[in-house]
């Protein structure tokens, strides 16, 4: 099957995944200039924004004690998330809302700040729309392929939790455990709808199949004894991708002790910022060099054994460059904080480009059993 005689529904399921997943890494991207900017709590309530779906622009449109009022409603609201995650058995995360320093800090009103964040929720609200468009646009595949509903459904299911998760990262002003979630969560619904969009141009094709077998043949191998050297490789991949997703979380331990320094020192210093974060950071800059070793070898494993790969491997690369030239501007040039958003964004990018790597790869390992399955021919793109 061609891309000119596939079904439309087809298109406009891989055209709204697709969409999807590119705004959820602006939405990344925003999201890091909102922490860059300390502007995180810029709108001290949620949904709407100093009780406003508009927020206001100067200070005199709100209450003389809008500080206090705000602040009310955040502990009321964590005092009955409290409760829940005590009763759940998380006693050690419920104690924590309430030991965060900045728990009972209302911060000043700053039009930017406000603006920023609100800006922000726009950007996620639009997210959510799309993911549920990419969610319907996957019905027609029920009788087809279920696995893509499923995932296209879990993915607008996990955007809700999301999005109430972002309300608890306001409420508990940044608690830093709800933060890791928060960013974790958003890999996870990068995975599904990569992977649903991935399935639906790939998914079942003898045409690819035959495709990969002559790929192999070209190479002078056998179908089998390319399944037997790419299947730990596949493993090397997951170790990879694990690697990452560890490394993004450190990150944002990392980002953590920035902002503390940061308010401990009004904003100033920063030259002192990187010799203050502590042990955190020390484990973070050595697991990026683990992170780069691992990711140079697997990929050129990658380039040697499946040149159909070359263009995936080689964004992967370039990916992973940029990431290392960012995280040295941050650790050798005060943190400027226009790269902060930068270096978080390049390293999703890093988490998405392996992914997609390991889904094509999963593919070939399974072709010598399964001939109808398929394998990414020789693009950067499996949509």
């Amino acid at each position: 099957m061609t891309m000119m005689s596939e079904p439309g529904f087809m298109r406009r399921f891989r055209f709204w995944s697709v969409l999807t997943v590119v705004s959820i890494y602006l939405l990344i991207l925003v999201g890091g200039v909102v922490r860059a900017t300390g502007s995180g709590m810029g709108c001290p309530d949620w949904p709407k924004c100093f009780g406003q779906w508009v927020p206001p622009t100067e200070a005199s449109q709100l209450p003389a004690d809008y500080k206090q009022v705000y602040t009310a409603q955040r502990v009321a609201k964590n005092q009955k998330l409290a409760r829940t995650l005590a009763s759940l058995g998380f006693r050690q995360v419920a104690g924590e809302i309430f030991a965060h320093p900045t728990q009972y800090i209302e911060t000043d009103f700053n039009a930017t700040k406000t603006w920023i964040e609100y800006l922000n929720r726009l950007l996620g609200a639009l997210i959510g729309i799309f993911v549920f468009v990419a969610a319907v646009m996957a019905l027609p595949y029920w009788r087809r392929d279920r696995t893509i509903v499923w995932l296209a459904v879990a993915g607008w299911l996990l955007t809700g939790v999301q999005g109430w998760l972002g309300s608890l990262v306001v409420s508990t002003n940044l608690l830093p455990v709800m933060v890791t979630i928060h960013m974790g969560l958003a890999l996870l619904i990068v995975a599904l709808l990569l992977y649903a969009a991935h399935r639906a141009r790939w998914g079942r094709t003898e045409e690819a199949g035959l495709a990969y077998q002559a790929e192999v043949r070209t190479l002078g191998q056998q179908p089998d004894e390319q399944t037997a050297a790419t299947t730990g490789l596949r493993w090397l991949l997951w170790g990879a991708l694990a690697l990452t997703f560890v490394q993004i979380i450190l990150g944002t331990q990392v980002r953590e002790a920035v902002d503390r320094i940061a308010a401990a020192t009004d904003y100033g210093q920063r030259d002192t910022w990187v010799d203050r974060i502590g042990s955190v950071f020390e484990t973070h800059r050595t697991l990026a060099a683990i992170v780069v070793l691992v990711n140079v070898y697997v990929g050129y494993q990658l380039w040697q054994l499946l040149p159909g790969l070359r263009r995936l491997v080689t964004a992967t690369w370039v990916v992973l460059g940029l990431e290392m030239l960012a995280g040295i501007t941050l650790a050798y040039f005060a943190l400027p904080a226009w790269v902060q958003p930068v270096h978080l964004t390049l390293a999703t990018l890093l988490f998405g480009t392996q992914f997609l790597a390991l889904l094509a790869l999963r593919q070939r390992v399974g072709v010598g059993d399964r001939p109808t399955a398929i394998a990414i021919p020789q693009a950067l793109s499996p949509f």
